[in-house]
């Protein structure tokens, strides 16, 4: 077992995570969702596979989709870590309380974890 991979208790999650970190989840199967929420055609350009696209433009109409996730772990990606940050709180705000913003969202993930996914 990945020991650096393991949560804290919900009520000791950081606002936000590390891209190694987040590679990290994915590498010892943690159950978590990724979500982005660049616009569709960010993600057609550039994606991380498993992602879940929900637009920042849309996430508000879409709280039906987020609704069965509450209790879930969600990161919250973007291009460079602001929209995503936006999002992370608002969440926050409706009592999402396992939500974290990934530092410097794809472009960090396109430097540091995946030179494959283009950076734009």
């Amino acid at each position: 077992m990945n020991v650096s991979a393991k949560l804290p208790p919900e009520d000791e999650l950081p606002l936000e995570i590390e891209v190694a970190a987040v590679k990290r989840l994915q590498e010892s199967a943690s159950e978590f969702v990724l979500l982005d929420c660049r616009e569709r055609e960010e993600y057609e350009t550039a994606r991380i596979e498993g992602s879940v696209l929900i637009p920042i433009s849309e996430i508000q109409q879409s709280l039906d989709k987020l609704e069965p996730l509450r209790e879930q772990h969600i990161v919250v990606h973007c291009h460079h870590g602001g929209r995503s940050l936006q999002v992370t709180e608002w969440l926050q705000s409706l009592g999402f309380s396992r939500v974290q913003n990934m530092i410097g969202g794809i472009d960090a993930w396109s430097q540091m974890i995946d030179p494959t996914v283009p950076r734009y």
